[in-house]
């Protein structure tokens, strides 16, 4: 049973098997963790980004993590960009988006896996509520056998951190 954690770092320095990117649908760069994720990964990421034939939203994908020296994978997931009108569909999303990216981690061997606070940002899903859509995830991801050991929320800022940090305390993470 994995533990669950929340820090504040650079998800690009933090040390884990795989790091996930708040990817668009393209895979092939973009603002924030996206951009930081493809510049410090370096120009083979885009290239191979570019085989994937891109990613539907709550869907996820594995590439090498090329010059990032702290991973061995990124996992490419993209979130919802955040609609009042659309809410439970967007927190659905959302859902797969962290639940097919911790499967895949599985699937290729992780143990460890670092995930930022994926759509709360260019795509304005609120921290809050992402925060306990999150926290829902990962509680029902504890409950089957796996063999990931730790699962780390990056967050870029402290109010991100402390949104995450009340979820998992409210869920008993």
């Amino acid at each position: 049973m994995p533990t669950f954690d929340v820090v504040i770092a650079d998800i690009t320095k933090f040390a884990a098997d795989a790091i996930v990117n708040a990817a668009n649908s393209t895979l092939l760069g973009g603002g924030g963790v996206d951009g930081a994720i493809h510049r410090a990964a370096g120009s083979k990421l885009k290239l191979c980004c570019m085989t994937l034939g891109g990613c539907d939203v709550g869907e996820a994908k594995l590439t090498p993590a090329f010059e990032i020296r702290t991973a061995r994978y990124i996992i490419h997931t993209v979130g919802p960009y955040f609609s009042v009108s659309k809410a439970e569909r967007c927190d659905e999303l959302l859902r797969s988006a962290y639940l097919n990216s911790l499967l895949l981690a599985e699937k290729a061997g992780c143990r460890t896996v670092a995930f930022p606070s994926i759509s709360t940002g260019a795509f304005r899903f609120p921290v809050e509520r992402a925060s306990l859509v999150v926290a829902k995830t990962f509680l029902d991801f504890r409950q089957k056998p796996s063999a990931l050991t730790s699962v780390t929320m990056t967050c870029f800022d402290v109010a991100t951190a402390e949104a995450y940090k009340n979820a998992f305390e409210l869920a008993g993470l």
